[in-house]
């Protein structure tokens, strides 16, 4: 059996398979990697959605070509009711499930024709709109995730500190990374980003608004590696520095937090690279706990605070749409608490009649 660098498999009859079923379930994952790599899709996305297939064939021991509709359904019933999965991470096992049965059971890469030949059956599509959850609409997160306070912000700011002094004043090692993960957070918030963002930011990242020459050389902030879409590569933006305070906080950092490495990651771990998504989860869980701050706020909370805290303070709903790198307004206005421009005339006109109402002036004018 060989399968070649588009997914397609051809059987070699002179070679005896010693464990046919195990060794073309392997085959099978393998063409389905090189299938979706001439997709260009990220390789943490591939492997992802070849650990969802495996965990689907160990539950229902059975080979994919062996695959029933009932077994789809009894799966994602266990998920949904012992281990309280989210909508959005079942549909997105779904969807990677889904995929899979259809590269395998699609006739132009030949596992229908290899199976006949072995087993003498063939796999089949097994996920439809029936028994797998829909995507029906744009924001599937939890309800109980939501944006930070001012005053949540600013408590959380002022903890992180205060520990960073705590550990400095008792002379033990980890000042430094916790006053980097201090000024992480803090840039986190500053700018809106999220965190595969945040921890690919290098000092040459930086540069002077012409426009806000009070930021001085922190005016704009390059993110080099946006959310990419779609098996695209990272998308870029630039993200305009609105707070004043924002400069100060990476001065004093790579005065003396960073120092004078030899690297020009903004935020380098302990042993050199880039600092992991859970060391900052963790500690920020911590600093919350601490606070006694809801389960609701998280790192991406330091995002949805950016995007309604500008909202509210009457910045320009296309300014933050651009800020946080949304394509769509319909995405920025998930974070947006304030009405639309067609909701707030309609009330200010009600607003107004009301009031005229009251006083005696017909229609509300003077």
């Amino acid at each position: 059996m060989a399968v070649d660098e588009a997914g397609r498999v051809r059987l070699v009859g002179s070679v005896p398979l010693l464990h046919p079923e195990q060794q073309t379930v392997e085959e099978m994952l393998d063409g389905w990697r090189n299938q979706q790599l001439s997709r260009n899709l990220q390789f943490g996305t591939i492997d992802q959605r070849i650990r969802y297939v495996r965990r689907f064939i160990d539950h229902v021991n059975e080979f994919p070509w062996k695959w029933t509709p009932a077994m789809v359904e009894e799966y994602f019933a266990d998920l949904r009711s012992v281990r309280r999965l989210s909508h959005s991470t079942l549909r997105g096992q779904q969807s990677a499930l889904r995929h899979f049965t259809s590269y395998i059971a699609n006739p132009d890469y030949g596992w229908d024709r290899v199976c006949e030949q072995l087993f003498g059956t063939h796999p089949a599509q097994v996920f439809f709109e029936w028994n797998t959850a829909p995507h029906v609409q744009e924001y599937e997160g939890r309800p109980s995730k939501r944006p930070y306070t001012r005053q949540e912000l600013q408590r959380l700011f002022d903890h992180a500190d205060d520990e960073v002094a705590r550990i400095a004043a008792s002379g033990r090692k980890g000042w430094q990374p916790a006053y980097r993960d201090s000024v992480m957070l803090k840039v986190a918030y500053s700018y809106g980003l999220r965190f595969n963002e945040l921890r690919h930011l290098q000092t040459v990242d930086f540069a002077t608004n012409p426009h806000a020459r009070r930021f001085g050389r922190y005016g704009v902030c390059k993110v080099r590696y946006g959310k990419s879409r779609r098996a695209s590569p990272h998308k870029p933006r630039s993200v305009l520095t609105v707070f004043s305070w924002t400069p100060g906080i990476l001065e004093d950092w790579l005065a003396n937090g960073r120092g004078a490495l030899e690297t020009n990651d903004l935020f380098p771990s302990e042993r050199g690279g880039l600092v992991s998504e859970s060391t900052l989860i963790r500690r920020l869980r911590r600093y919350c706990e601490e606070l006694d701050l809801p389960d609701g706020l998280d790192l991406h909370s330091l995002r949805r605070s950016y995007a309604t805290h500008l909202l509210e303070d009457g910045w320009d709903p296309m300014f933050v749409q651009h800020q946080m790198g949304h394509e769509h307004a319909s995405t920025t206005g998930i974070y947006q608490f304030v009405s639309s421009d067609f909701r707030n005339a309609t009330l200010k006109a009600a607003l107004e009649r009301t009031v005229g109402e009251a006083v005696g002036t017909p229609g509300g004018s003077s």
